[in-house]
């Protein structure tokens, strides 16, 4: 593990009306991730992903319509050696969404139909081990010790808009 400060995200679980969760992958990358991204100092956590949101990916969120899940820590998809701490929040989103900026893929996955999933290596640890199992209590890997959601944040898949 590092010894470097972790680096603070807002991550989204983006869930269309027909259950669909949306995960986004970055140019020059094979991970796929949360749409989302890093904090800016200024900014809390809900103003960068209403940011991330609208410049990643053509969303127009207003800051209050995200519901804060939680904060999970996991090494970084994209930067070896580094850990993130991503708050997370939930999001129904029944706009079309469109990559942009350094979002070079888009894909609707449903966590209960593997074959919608990207192979489970090009899947973000945050996302894999953390946020699947949490929508998806049979995924294949469990979520590390101490990055786990209370019990009362596992519904995040099904909560109302």
């Amino acid at each position: 593990m590092t010894t470097q400060h972790p680096i603070r995200i807002a991550a989204a679980v983006i869930v269309r009306a027909d259950g669909m969760t949306l995960l986004v992958r970055k140019r020059g990358s094979a991970v796929f991730i949360q749409p989302g991204g890093k904090i800016e100092a200024a900014e809390t956590p809900v103003e960068a992903l209403c940011r991330e949101l609208r410049e990643e990916l053509g969303l127009a969120v207003a800051p209050s319509e995200p519901a804060h899940v939680g904060r999970l820590s996991a090494p970084a998809a994209n930067e070896r050696g580094h850990i993130v701490e991503a708050e997370l929040f939930r999001l129904r989103v029944d706009a079309p969404v469109r990559p942009a900026a350094e979002i070079e893929e888009v894909r609707w996955v449903d966590p209960a139909a593997p074959e919608t999933l990207p192979p489970w290596e090009a899947v973000a640890p945050l996302t894999r081990d953390h946020i699947f199992p949490l929508l998806w209590p049979q995924a294949p890997s469990a979520a590390a010790a101490g990055g786990s959601l209370s019990r009362s944040d596992r519904a995040i898949g099904s909560q109302s808009g």
